[in-house]
């Protein structure tokens, strides 16, 4: 099955013009991620055209993490309960799982919270440039509680700019309502983990690797489409890291 689209990706469109959406494309995520930091050398995003095994074995490997641009899921729309962290669950998870709110405040910054998540949680992965967006942001927001993270988030400048400038490399035309969102999923402590700034905490999906994260997200995409039958407004990508750097981290 194909996943042609390439969507931008937000929180309401009423949040203001700081964050404008993202458009879901390796272009616009790749230049937007080295021009925070990481080095294209490191890591790139890659399109995933398709969920059956053909498709999922063109994906350039080791993948780090993957996101999901989708429509807003319909109001009855929900997880499984056992699903959701309980409240120990998620203090201990913080201090594992690199997660961050997505405020009112923050406006359309889906895409660039997902891109947060999915490098946040690669850090031993990828060796950020000293002193850059992402470097400066990751160790000065490093204890601080999802909230404050966000609110960091949220009065950070470059970080801000930066997105303005992912922003508009996009060639997607966007309607005064932007409907659709990003989420990352990761394999952290052998657990498959969902992270979507609009949820309370993480969110657990039974156990993966890094070997398997692609394979084991599968099943949660695909639930979350099946949920929101009338769209076609679906696209997946994998941030993986370079060949040329694969193997060299442990």
């Amino acid at each position: 099955m194909a996943l042609p689209s390439s969507p931008a990706a937000s929180a309401p469109a009423s949040a203001g013009e700081r964050w404008p959406p993202l458009e879901s494309s390796p272009e616009v995520f790749n230049q937007f991620m080295w021009s925070l930091g990481v080095p294209e050398e490191e890591a790139e995003f890659h399109d995933v055209y398709g969920l059956d095994a053909d498709a999922l074995d063109m994906v350039p490997h080791p993948v780090l993490a993957v996101t999901l641009c989708f429509p807003d899921p319909p109001q009855d729309a929900s997880y499984p309960s056992d699903l959701l962290l309980s409240y120990g669950e998620k203090q201990e998870t913080w201090d594992q799982v690199y997660f961050i709110k997505q405020i009112e405040s923050l406006g359309n910054a889906c895409g660039t919270i997902a891109l947060i998540h999915a490098v946040g949680n690669s850090s031993s992965e990828i060796n950020l440039v000293e002193n850059s967006c992402l470097d400066v942001f990751f160790k000065s927001t490093a204890s601080m509680d999802p909230y404050e993270r966000a609110l960091f988030l949220e009065k950070d400048d470059a970080m801000a700019k930066a997105h303005s400038l992912a922003a508009s490399a996009g060639v997607t035309e966007f309607c005064d309502v932007v409907e659709e969102h990003y989420i990352c999923f990761v394999a952290v402590n052998g657990t498959l983990t969902e992270l979507d700034g609009m949820k309370d905490g993480p969110i657990k999906h039974g156990s993966s690797s890094s070997k398997s994260l692609l394979q084991d997200a599968v099943p949660v995409i695909e639930g979350i489409m099946r949920n929101i039958p009338d769209s076609i407004s679906f696209n997946v990508m994998v941030l993986s890291r370079k060949q040329n750097n694969a193997g060299t981290t442990s």
